[in-house]
């Protein structure tokens, strides 16, 4: 699990995935607010949790997860809010290997749930084969608002 001093690399992890799906959008997602809030997360009762993958002494990905509240779940269930594996290390089992991280941490903490919003398709259709070959299901997308 990733520790308050490891925030400035989980930051820069999640600004790396943002900059593969959103490169003409960069100035939306500055490092210096992004690494703030990832010290802020990262500090324990927050709610939410961060996992980093190591290959050769390598940091080489990221999942970070928040505790929610639903009724349609049941109470509380699990978010994944971001998961990151680096270009030369993808199609290594990383990025599965951190969802049954996910998987377990969630039994732990009772959540009946793991829950993660769905790219959009069909241009991040890799990603949603991703998640399906994980044993997620598909139940649609969700949208937000700034507030």
């Amino acid at each position: 699990m990733a520790r308050p001093a490891d925030s400035e690399l989980v930051a820069e992890l999640v600004h790396d995935l943002l900059m593969e799906f959103f490169s003409d959008q960069c100035q939306s997602f500055p490092i210096a607010k992004m690494k703030k809030a990832s010290a802020q997360l990262l500090t324990p009762g927050s709610g939410f949790w961060s996992f980093l993958a190591m290959k050769n002494d390598e940091i080489v990905g990221v999942i970070n997860l928040n505790e929610c509240s639903a009724i349609y779940a049941g109470g509380k269930f699990g978010e994944i809010t971001e998961l990151y594996v680096k270009p030369d290390f993808r199609s290594q089992y990383i990025g599965g290997k951190l969802i049954a991280h996910a998987l377990e941490f969630s039994k732990g903490k009772a959540w009946g749930v793991l829950e993660v919003g769905a790219p959009d398709v069909p241009r991040c259709q890799r990603t949603v084969n991703f998640y399906l070959q994980n044993g997620f299901s598909e139940v649609g997308p969700r949208l937000e608002k700034d507030v």
